[in-house]
């Protein structure tokens, strides 16, 4: 079998979000950084679902940047829905394991 290598590490979270409030149409930020050896992959989720990006996506308005934070070059927030505003959480995974960050929610203010 496998075993762990002595430098390898579980995930943890060194950066975790913060609740944020933005305007439609503008573009926002939500922080995240993890550490661990592997480097953990991280993944989004709002409201209990994952979040897609232009990794699965092309055409998504959402980013994945290399350190683990999801930005959104400009919020969608129509009459019939606010796709992005709600609870995020950022979950970092390795094969030793995975932590998840605190919860933050992005609101879109003026409406």
């Amino acid at each position: 079998g496998s075993h762990a290598q002595l430098e390898d590490t579980a995930p943890r979270i060194v950066e975790h979000p913060t609740d944020v409030l933005v305007t439609r149409g503008d573009p926002a930020t939500l922080s995240c950084k993890a550490e661990g050896r592997p480097a953990p992959e991280v993944e989004w989720y709002k409201d209990g679902e994952r979040v897609e990006t232009d990794r699965e996506d092309p055409r998504s308005h959402r980013t994945l940047l290399p350190g683990g934070s999801l930005f959104f070059l400009r919020i969608l927030h129509g009459r019939r829905g606010k796709p992005d505003e709600g609870v995020y959480v950022c979950v970092a995974r390795n094969y030793l394991g995975e932590a998840t960050s605190r919860n933050a929610s992005l609101e879109v203010a003026g409406e």
